[in-house]
Formats: structure tokens, C-alpha cells, sequence
């Protein structure tokens, strides 16, 4: 989304992987579950904040240990930088048996229940665009703003002819001397210094770069978008096609611990959607 969500590049590698995963999953739902039991493995990657980083300090990193403390083991990570391959290279090689972060119902993975539901935001810098709440808003027409190539808000900004002012990122950040983390925080790096007017970004990102960016930000949850492309996303982890068994002891350790896996996403400004209604959920209705 981290950049979790493919862009328009990797969706390219995505289907030539599919026929491969498919056929491997009809061949796995016939065997036992594989995973480790006595040590939570966790693939994930080492500079992606606010998700994770080698410190462990990402939220992602925090549900993880939630997870582990609930099922009373430890949690040992296997890192490798997010893009093309990412899960074949990890549950693929059987390297790691589970993904924090997957969008519910991928098709490369077996997904549990979903822990979040989240959206695409606006982000602007306070005192600016206030009150916009939606990208058909006149006030953004020629504007420049910053979006990851690929991403959904892409196809949206395109119908309302946004795109010939926007400016669009790379979706990965693969040089090793990059500036930037992610591409997400090279995106409100630009914003804080008025390179660009505005940001349209995935919310788990959004909010917490923006608070660090040392620059007053607004960030708007695209709330009000049709529903194609789609701007809202239920997340949740991602296991080999077959485990079924893993799944369910996840899927309880999720709902058991909601209330903790709730805590960490506030805390890192991630903004929570109701599971069925494009509104902000209350912290006592989650």
C-alpha cells in the first residue's frame, strides 16, 4: 500500500506472475500447513516508515509484536526491500510465513480478516486548500500536485483533467543514494517546501509523514470519491495460499487483540475508516 498497492508497472510483473501462483496454490491446498511454530516469521522491509524498518519502529513492526506476544513466541524478521517479486521472494521461498500489509483479497497471497480499513488523502499544508475535501474541487484545477505513478488516485485525477499539472513519482525508490526513505515521504518532503501545492497519498502514509515533516499539514481522507477507481481499502496480513490453518490462529489472534492493533494505528496517525461506510470510525466504534 505501504506503497502497498501496485502501481501501473508492477501490476505488469504481477500478471506474469499469476499463472505461477495459481498453480502453485491449487498444489498447496492439498498439503499441511508449513509454518515455523516456534518463532513468528516476518518478511518485511527495512526502510518504510511509517510500516516498518530494520529498528522494528514502524506500526506494522507493532501489530507484529502483538501478534507474536498473543501466540507467546518471538518475532524474527527477514528483510528485502518492497517491488516487483516482494512475495515470491519471501512466503514464495518460504523464507518468512506472513506479510504484515496486504490488501484483502490480493491474489498473490492468502489474506486474513482485514485489521484496518484506511483511504487515499489530501495532503496540504495548513492555511492552504482548506475545506477542500474532494478532487473535483475547482481550487485544485492547475495546481501541482504529488502522486506515486500507478496508484489509484492516478485514473480519478485523470477523469477530472488533473493530470497535466500533476507531478508523478517513481513508485519505488531503488537507489541506494536516494535522499528519501520512500517515494511517500520524498512526496511531503516536496510539499513542506512548497515545491508542489498539494499531495494525494495513501492515509497510513500520509499521516504520519506529515506530522513529521516539521511543516503544519492537513490530511483529508478522500471520503467522497465514486467508488471506481476505488480510494478505501481493507488491509490485512498476507500467508501462503493453503495455510488455512495458520490463517485461522491469525485471524483469532486479530480479533482477540483488535483493541491493541487499534492503539498502534492511532498512534501513527493512520486514518481509520467504519468497515462498511466511507466515514471516519469513532475510536470506540472499532
Amino acid at each position: 500500500m505501504h506503497g502497498r498497492l501496485m502501481s501501473s508497472l508492477a501490476r505488469i510483473a504481477v500478471l506474469c506472475a499469476l499463472t505461477f501462483t495459481g498453480a502453485q496454490g491449487a498444489i498447496a491446498q492439498h498439503l499441511p500447513d508449513t509454518v515455523t511454530t516456534d518463532v513468528l516469521r516476518v518478511c518485511g522491509d527495512p526502510g518504510n516508515m511509517p510500516f516498518s524498518e530494520r529498528k522494528e519502529d514502524g506500526f506494522e513492526n507493532k501489530i507484529a509484536a502483538i501478534i507474536a506476544d498473543e501466540l507467546k513466541i518471538k518475532v524474527r524478521y527477514y528483510w528485502l526491500t518492497q517491488g516487483p517479486g516482494f512475495v515470491r521472494n519471501t512466503l514464495g521461498t518460504g523464507l518468512c510465513d506472513l506479510i504484515m500489509g496486504q490488501a484483502f483479497g490480493s491474489d498473490l497471497v492468502q489474506t486474513t480478516n482485514p485489521y484496518y480499513r484506511s483511504a487515499y488523502t489530501l495532503v496540504t499544508r495548513k492555511g492552504e486548500y482548506e475545506g477542500v475535501t474532494a478532487l473535483d474541487d475547482p481550487r485544485l484545477k492547475g495546481k501541482s500536485i504529488g502522486v506515486i505513478a500507478g496508484t489509484p488516485p492516478v485514473n480519478r485525477m485523470g477523469d477530472l483533467g488533473l493530470v497535466s499539472t500533476m507531478k508523478a513519482y517513481a513508485p519505488y525508490q531503488l537507489d541506494p543514494a536516494r535522499k528519501h526513505q520512500t517515494v511517500a515521504a520524498e512526496i511531503i518532503a516536496a510539499l513542506a517546501a512548497k515545491e508542489i501545492d498539494a499531495a494525494v497519498l495513501w492515509g497510513p502514509a500520509a499521516g504520519w509523514l506529515a506530522k513529521q515533516s516539521g511543516v503544519a499539514m492537513n490530511v483529508v481522507p478522500l471520503l467522497k470519491e465514486p467508488e471506481r477507481p476505488p480510494m478505501a481499502y481493507r488491509i490485512a496480513m498476507g500467508v501462503r495460499i493453503g495455510e488455512n490453518d495458520w490463517k485461522r490462529s491469525l485471524n483469532t489472534v486479530l480479533r482477540k487483540r483488535k483493541a491493541d492493533i487499534d492503539a498502534v494505528l492511532r498512534a501513527y496517525d493512520v486514518p481509520l475508516l467504519e468497515e462498511d461506510d466511507n466515514k471516519l470510525a469513532e475510536p470506540a466504534e472499532r
